[in-house]
């Protein structure tokens, strides 16, 4: 009889569900409406309304709530529950990180997969003349975590530099040199090859602060030539994955992604037929831009990991 059926294990859900009134920014956010610094510019601004009424900083809202942004209303269903995916994307040179550029310039999210109940959300952003990893997400709060300056999240960046780099330039750069927005620091420089005065590095920080990189070695009275990101906390770009190309990370990926930032697992949405379909043409593909590398000299960087005596750099 079934009523003497052992009992099964609840099934793990591949998603979160929230109930309880949280402030707006963060609701938005995680409905994929924006990061949480521009919710809060719109707010600011005067442009959000919650059932009719204009919004105020730190307010709480459910997603029952009528909000909307100059006068259209803001879908946040898909905000009633978590649904956790990341992808990553190797970002090349010509695109911008946003969702519409008023220039007509390609944007990051051009290439990404669509989805039809959530929205792709950057993690953090690459000016247009930098390449490497960039990783999307569904969940806002795992997004804003990676990215919050609290967190300390380091990222690992491939840097060729044009001019003559002495050991006391390297030194000034990893105690700290005062730029327009305040101090900035390497938390770590490595040589990765290169002669004369077209040198590689590796530099590691724990900020994303505009072309950071970029002005602290200008700092220095020399230029970046080449600039790749190939690290962003525990994730490592792949060699494998060529330039303008993306993969989902699978659970074990997300899960180090989460436990970086104190966010408890949540269990990966199975594949529609349509989405494993998209996969795996894109797995048989060929890469369409194949990587450049200099005449007479090898890119000793174009992988994703650091050299085999280094680890990533520790917080402070």
């Amino acid at each position: 009889m079934a009523s003497e059926r052992p009992h099964s294990r609840p099934r793990r859900t591949a998603t979160a569900t929230n109930v309880e009134p949280e402030r707006l920014q963060k609701l938005l956010s995680r409905a994929g409406a924006g990061s949480r610094r521009e919710v809060e510019g719109w707010i600011e601004e005067g442009r959000v309304t919650v059932n009719g009424h204009v919004a105020e900083p730190g307010q709480k809202v459910t997603v029952s709530d009528r909000i909307e942004l100059d006068g259209r209303r803001l879908e946040t269903a898909s905000a009633a529950e978590t649904v956790r995916r990341v992808l990553m994307y190797n970002k090349p040179e010509g695109e911008v990180t946003t969702r519409n550029d008023p220039e007509g310039r390609p944007t990051v999210f051009d290439s990404l997969p669509k989805l039809k109940e959530h929205r792709w959300i950057a993690i953090g952003r690459l000016d247009i003349n930098t390449t490497g990893l960039m990783l999307f997400t569904t969940d806002g709060e795992l997004a804003n975590r990676l990215m919050h300056p609290s967190r300390q999240i380091d990222r690992e960046y491939a840097v060729r530099v044009f001019g003559e780099v002495e050991d006391a330039m390297l030194q000034r750069m990893h105690d700290g040199v005062l730029l327009e927005d305040g101090v900035a620091r390497f938390s770590d420089i490595t040589s990765a090859g290169g002669k004369g005065i077209n040198r590689w590095f590796h530099v590691t920080l724990f900020e994303g602060r505009n072309r950071e990189v970029r002005r602290l070695w200008e700092s220095q009275g020399v230029q970046v030539s080449r600039l790749k990101r190939v690290r962003y906390g525990p994730a490592f770009m792949p060699s494998r994955l060529s330039v303008g190309k993306w993969e989902e990370l699978d659970q074990r990926s997300v899960d180090a992604l989460s436990k970086a930032v104190d966010l408890p697992s949540i269990t990966l949405p199975k594949k529609t037929p349509g989405e494993a379909a998209v996969h795996e043409r894109k797995q048989r593909k060929q890469p369409s831009r194949p990587v450049k590398k200099g005449r007479g000299s090898k890119w000793q960087v174009s992988g994703t990991k650091a050299p085999a005596d280094r680890k990533p750099a520790r917080k402070r």
